[in-house]
């Protein structure tokens, strides 16, 4: 078991190994006080994962209920949110209780949002399930919601008071969100690990496994540096944003159905680069060579809006401030930096 200290407005660690989730009740009853929870998943990763997790808590003296919502990103909404406060209250949780989030990205948000809020705070543990949650989402405290008008736009922060990530859970992951995961993991080596973008480069989704309890050693090493550094995301932070502006507005536009988070943000990693090249402002060869490895993880993927339809989705983008925005640009593989321009502006770009 390897661990990563998070020293952000509260301090955490992230426990990465082998067969965690076995063990898991024995590590939470040693960091938190809590000794009920309420354990919220989906309907995909509960029927895999929640008994052992419970038979977990129950082991080391601790109590649970369960609640599974229907998977997909559909259920990061409003209504959901709903169901999960209202299943608090009628198990009469208390703030002396704790949350624990069991499944990948949607999951998380989900409870981490309702960690935060319901009854204006319960302790939370992170277990994420899924690459993209372990690697990204699990780690830094973001929480939200979708609504109709764009991503993740009713959120708050909750940092966890401890995340388990038991790569073992990734065995049993259906290739094609292993795929998805791989969308961020490329992200993290484009912004601040040219080491690690060479060693992804080296394998393919086929040979992923050989390396990946490193992998996700590395991408949530590069998490916890940029979160301690910029923990509500007001500098430095917007960074882990390479490729999101057009991804999520790729996203709105499938409706949250058709294009997964992990493809969409890497087509928009794609095409912010090529955008980029052509106006000066990374390597020419650069497109290329982030193109060679998204190949190899089979991310490449065509979309049917062109760039100028993407647009308007991304007057909602949480980066712009007023009349302007920030978009993240890659100069080489590993260095990245914020681009503040009008929304007007880059609006001409996409055009």
């Amino acid at each position: 078991m390897r661990t990563v200290r998070v020293n952000a407005s509260s301090s955490y660690d992230v426990q990465i190994g082998q067969g965690l989730l076995r063990t898991a009740g024995s590590m939470i009853s040693q960091t938190l006080k809590a000794k009920r929870f309420a354990v919220i998943s989906d309907d995909s990763v509960a029927p895999l994962y929640a008994e052992t997790v419970i038979e977990s808590l129950k082991s080391a003296g601790l109590s649970a209920e369960l609640f599974a919502f229907e998977h997909g990103e559909a259920s990061k909404c409003s209504a959901v949110l709903n169901d999960i406060y209202s299943f608090l209250a009628a198990n009469h949780f208390t703030r002396a209780d704790g949350i624990i989030a069991l499944g990948g990205g949607v999951t998380g948000d989900m409870a981490g949002f309702a960690a935060a809020t319901y009854l204006r705070g319960m302790e939370l543990v992170q277990i994420p399930t899924s690459l993209l949650s372990q690697v990204d989402s699990s780690v830094g405290g973001k929480t939200a919601i979708d609504i109709p008008e764009g991503k993740n736009l009713v959120g708050a922060f909750k940092q966890p008071s401890l995340v388990i990530i038991d790569t073992e859970t990734l065995k049993t992951l259906p290739r094609y969100f292993l795929i998805d995961g791989m969308g961020e993991v490329i992200k993290y080596g484009m912004i601040k690990s040219a080491s690690l973008f060479e060693k992804l480069c080296g394998y393919d989704i086929d040979s992923l496994p050989e390396v990946i309890d490193d992998v996700v050693f590395d991408c949530i090493s590069i998490k916890r540096d940029v979160v301690e550094a910029d923990e509500y995301d007001h500098g430095e932070r917007e960074l882990l944003n390479f490729g999101h502006t057009l991804g999520h507005s790729i996203e709105q536009y499938y409706n949250y159905t058709g294009i997964s988070h992990g493809r969409a943000v890497a087509k928009g990693m794609e095409l912010i680069t090529e955008l980029a090249a052509q106006r000066g402002l990374c390597g020419s060869d650069l497109p290329e060579k982030l193109s060679a490895c998204l190949e190899k993880y089979e991310l490449k993927i065509e979309i049917e809006p062109a760039l100028s339809q993407l647009g308007a989705a991304t007057l909602n983008d949480k980066k712009r401030s007023g009349s302007s925005i920030d978009i993240v640009i890659c100069g080489d593989v590993g260095v990245s930096h914020r681009e503040r321009m009008s929304v007007d502006e880059f609006l001409s770009w996409l055009e």
